[in-house]
């Protein structure tokens, strides 16, 4: 058995952008983000699935996101969704002989407000990844970035075995 962590953290778009809003493998509708914008990065920006993605790729020894998918505008990973990155990494892990046993996230930031949704993304993460996810979500009372409603983070643990 090996464990992993991950983590990522996005900086929200400016105002007016148009830019989606995409956390732990949802679309956040405009009523639900709270006056927040969809999130700056070279994919949809998931914070939540890009720190399952470390999360798995860390316990079963096979890099990190970068690694598989590239860094920047012309990556393998540029303008991919969370649920497709979380598919392509569930298969690699399985073809390098490991199974994930389960994952869990946190969420942090002031919106979207997770809880409402939290079954729905729970079934979206899981089934991308072929795992069992749990999501939790926390504020940070105010303090640094995500308290400032600047942007979004997400830590992710990961349980993995051979075979």
């Amino acid at each position: 058995m090996r464990i992993g962590q991950g983590f990522d953290a996005h900086r929200f778009a400016p105002s007016g952008t148009g830019r989606e809003l995409w956390l732990a493998c949802l679309r956040w509708q405009e009523d639900e983000r709270r006056g927040c914008e969809g999130v700056l990065g070279d994919s949809d920006g998931d914070v939540a699935a890009h720190a399952v993605i470390d999360a798995v790729l860390s316990a079963c020894g096979l890099g990190d996101i970068g690694t598989l998918f590239g860094v920047g505008p012309r990556s393998l990973g540029s303008g991919m969704h969370g649920d497709a990155m979380l598919s392509a990494v569930g298969d690699h892990v399985r073809e390098h002989g490991w199974t994930i046993v389960n994952v869990g996230v946190s969420i942090v930031g002031n919106a979207p407000r997770i809880g409402r949704r939290r079954d729905e993304a729970q079934h979206a993460m899981s089934g991308a990844l072929g795992a069992p996810v749990s999501i939790t979500a926390t504020t940070t009372d105010g303090i640094g970035f995500t308290g400032r409603g600047e942007g979004v983070a997400a830590i992710a643990t990961a349980l993995a075995v051979r075979g």
